[in-house]
Formats: structure tokens, sequence, C-alpha cells
């Protein structure tokens, strides 16, 4: 399958193409332009993290097109994630709201749909905010309590669904190419070892020291080179040098990852013409 790391590639008839991305506040990012991206990308799931607004904000920005499934944080301005689905396109034939550990019930982290695909066949969708995490915190003992019980939620849906996938900020860059300044971030939150592990198991070979056998789709498609990153610091000249990390994921299982092509970061051209500090993660999947 052809795999073309171009924004311009076109859509397959057939393709389903999910975009994934942490817009730091949907207000802020539609007065920046989200919008104008989104009528460019032919998109068909979108999936958003901290999206930091009451439901009548996000349904006023996509109801209109869009079948919205949104998960407020009972904290505002903070975190919630959300699914949209074209209306013209896909319906969700079911919805989750949470992980499945009423510890986070109400902290807007972790959304799924079910789509019923033309050929009868099951997509799972997951939109998914980790914590970023502070090292000695309770932050980041809320972090690794996350981060377990993924091990359990992403085996229940691989049992689930003949596809399924998990998109979003999960706030962990998994290898050295996955961080500019590697080096420099051992010792701190998103680059821990005791982080890292659970990365090691969600992309391990199947039923080997733990490992969940999914599919780091980027990475897979991309080899073994620097990034590509999607977010950068809004400090210093990290955008324009490309100081980044790479902590936004599409994570499928394997059959699905067999059908992914057209892997695109949209790095926007220049600093000022960003409308977040995390760039879109795209990828179109042949399975409709």
């Amino acid at each position: 399958m052809d795999r073309v790391s171009t924004s311009t590639s076109k859509k397959a008839v057939n393709a389903v193409r999910v975009a994934s991305v942490n817009v730091n506040g949907i207000r802020a990012s539609y007065r920046k332009g989200m919008a104008d991206w989104l009528a460019s990308r032919d998109v068909d799931i979108l999936c958003l993290q901290e999206v930091r607004a009451p439901d009548e904000v996000v349904d006023g920005f996509l109801a209109a097109d869009w079948h919205v499934l949104h998960a407020e944080a009972a904290d505002k301005g903070r975190a919630g994630v959300l699914i949209a689905s074209r209306k013209d396109s896909l319906q969700p034939i079911a919805t989750r709201i949470g992980i499945g550990d009423e510890y986070f019930a109400t902290t807007g982290r972790w959304v799924e749909a079910d789509y019923r695909l033309s050929d009868g066949k099951q997509l799972t969708v997951v939109s998914a905010y980790v914590h970023s995490g502070e090292v000695d915190t309770p932050k980041q003992l809320d972090k690794y309590r996350f981060l377990e019980v993924m091990l359990t939620r992403l085996p229940e849906l691989a049992e689930h669904s003949d596809y399924a996938l998990v998109v979003g900020d999960l706030n962990v860059g998994h290898k050295t190419l996955d961080i500019k300044n590697w080096k420099g971030n051992v010792k701190n939150a998103g680059f821990l070892p005791e982080e890292r592990a659970y990365f090691d198991k969600f992309f391990g070979e199947l039923g080997v020291d733990g490992g969940l056998g999914w599919k780091d789709v980027q990475r897979e498609v991309a080899g073994e080179v620097e990034g590509p990153y999607t977010w950068w610091s809004q400090r210093g000249q990290a955008f324009d040098n490309n100081t980044g990390w790479r902590i936004d994921y599409q994570m499928a299982t394997p059959g699905l990852f067999e059908q992914a092509g057209n892997v695109v970061v949209d790095r926007a051209a220049s600093y000022d013409t960003r409308w977040s500090d995390h760039a879109p993660l795209v990828v179109d999947y042949t399975i409709r």
C-alpha cells in the first residue's frame, strides 16, 4: 500500500480519514484558523483533545455538519475530549464516555464510538487525553493510574470490534527519536522510563512480556527517523527550530494498521499561522 506522507494526497474512495489534534482550547483554535484547516481536509472522523469548552460552545462550532460526542471535564477550562463524525458519512451505532475507572469519570479524558462499516465490520474509535504529569506530585500518580487502566482497556477494545483505534495526546514520547532534546528530558514527565515502559507494552508483541500487540501507526510508517513531531513549546524558538515532541498518536489494532496509508502531520507553514501548539495527525484507513 502507498503510504505517502503529504497533505496534498487525495483520499481514496474507500478510505476513512481520521484526524486527531489537541486544540489547546476550541474557541482559541477556531479564532486562529482551525475552521479553514478542517474545511480543506475531507475528514470523516475528527478527534479533539483539550477542548476546554461546554457542550453548547462545541455544538456551535460543529453540530451543523457533525455528530458530536463530547466529554466535558468537571474542572472548567480543563481537558475535554470529543469524537465528531460527518453526518453524511459515518453515524455512530454506540458511544461511551470514560475509560472504565470511576476515578476518571468526570475528567474529560476518554470517549469511545462504534461505527458499522459498509462490509458489516465494526470500527471503534477512541479520543484520549493522558495527563501531562509532574514528577513527584499527585498529577504524576494520576497519570500512572490512567496508563495502568489503559493496559486493561486496550485488550477489551481489540476484542470488542473488528478494528480498534485509539488516538490523541498521550503525553509520552516513547523513544529517543520522539523528542528532539531527549537527553535533557529523561527525568521529566513525558519521557520518564516508567512512562515509556507502558508504551513498550502497548506496542510490544502480543503475549510477550505483557505486550498488547497494538501498532504505533505514525512510527511504523515513518520508520526510524526523528519525529515527525506533533507538539512544540510556545516558548523560545522551538517551532522555528523544530525542537519538538511526538506525543500525539494513532494506535491501531494490527488488522486496521494494515489498512493505514497517507499518514500526515499537518505542521503549520510558519509560527504565526499555527492555531494550536499541536499539529493534527491525519491518517487514511481503506476500510469503507
